[in-house]
Order: C-alpha cells, then structure tokens, then sequence
C-alpha cells in the first residue's frame, strides 16, 4: 500500500532538513508523497521544504495563512493525502523513521488505525532535560485518566504520531481543530468499528527550534474534551 505523510510544521527548518531525506531513505519502497503543513514559518521552513522537492520530486506544501492549531494543520494534510495510508509525526525529531516503518507493518497486518505509544515503556521516552520529565510525567499520568474515563485500551492519546488507512479519516467526521482532534480520531475510530492498535515508540527531546506546547495550558483543555467526549458515547 502507498503512503502518504503528513508533517504539520511551524519554524522547523533544520529538523525538516535532516528528516525528510532521512524519511526518503528509510520508506522510499512505498512512499507515495510527503505533505508539509506550514503555519507560514518565519525561519525558511516553506522554503526549505521547496528546496527539498526539487531533489525528491514528491513533497507538497501547504502554507496556512494563520494558525489554529495542529488539529486545522492535521486536517488539511489529511484531506490532501492521496496514499492507502495517512502517516502524522511531528516534524521535530522526537519521534524515529524506524518507528514510522513499525507503524505501517501493524498497518499491514490488518488494523485500520495504529497509534504510537510514549508510555508503554519507560525506557522509550528518553529525555535529559527537566522540564521534559515533567512533562512525561504529567503525559503520562494524564493519558492514565483518559484510558479509565474513556475505557479504551490505548495508552498515548495525545502523540502526534500514528498510521490509518485513508477510509478510516473519510469515515470518522473530526471537527476539533486544535490537539484534542487526536484524542477525537482515536475515540470515533472506535466507535465505527475499526480495528485500533497501538506500538511502543520512541520519545526523545527536541535538538533544535523550541516545542510549541504550552502543557500547563493544553492539558486541563484536553481533559475537558476528554469529559465531553465521554459523556457522548
């Protein structure tokens, strides 16, 4: 099956340079296209993203005239894709190639939609900073809540990074627009019967540029959709 990759971006310029050729390498088999979903970058992310196409011949790039959030970027990728299977990552290097290659054999072996994990192993989130830990440790716990709330045996609900086969996104219907559309596509997945699995994947901190997530912002939101969507189903 082909794929198509999504990679929302928003002043990624070195990181996109290293992991698209990196991505090239890795999946050049079955790689349909690349779709790059830039928040108009100031750093030369779109134009790097150009320079790149003319070596591939296959990355498209959508510039957004304004921000609303990685769910409205996630969304225009998605609609754009043309491969059998839609693959998401963020385009910072916290998530491997390698691991995008496990995400779509899971995919070969008959599930619709396939998760990556940060919080089935400890020793796949791998961070030496302490504002990160913190982070994984709020990740963590706070996906612990979601999975007792929601009774869904997926573990990571709110990772950027994760496989479907493209009937699954024609069929779910998302309207969030903002991190929580990851928590709505696993939710709805579920509810029309698809089959969902998940695979522990590596986690590591960024090398370069600076994380957009505010957590201490995001995650009390998030929770709040968790709570709505709960009492929906």
């Amino acid at each position: 099956m082909s794929i198509s990759i999504v990679l929302p971006t928003y002043n990624e310029n070195m990181n996109i340079t290293i992991l698209i050729p990196y991505i090239e390498k890795l999946l050049s088999k079955d790689l349909k296209e690349i779709i790059v979903v830039d928040d108009k970058s100031p750093d030369g992310t779109g134009e790097a993203v150009l320079e790149l196409n003319k070596i591939y011949q296959n990355i498209s790039l959508i510039t957004k005239e304004k921000k609303e959030g990685i769910g409205a970027a996630l969304r225009v990728g998605y609609n754009a894709a043309k491969g059998d299977i839609i693959l998401s990552s963020d385009a910072d290097l916290s998530f491997s190639v390698e691991d995008m290659k496990k995400l779509v054999e899971k995919i070969d072996e008959g599930y619709d939609m396939v998760v990556g994990a940060r919080h089935l192993n400890d020793t796949d989130y791998k961070t030496d900073y302490i504002k990160t830990k913190i982070k994984h440790m709020i990740s963590r716990y706070g996906n612990k809540i979601i999975t007792s709330l929601l009774n869904l045996h997926i573990h990571d609900f709110s990772a950027n990074f994760r496989a479907m086969k493209k009937e699954v996104w024609h069929t779910i219907k998302t309207t969030e627009k903002t991190n929580s559309l990851l928590l709505e596509m696993i939710i709805k997945a579920h509810k029309h019967g698809f089959k969902v699995a998940e695979i522990p994947v590596v986690f590591k901190d960024r090398k370069y540029g600076k994380s957009k997530l505010n957590l201490w912002i995001e995650a009390p939101k998030f929770l709040v959709k968790v709570i709505q969507f709960s009492l929906k189903r």
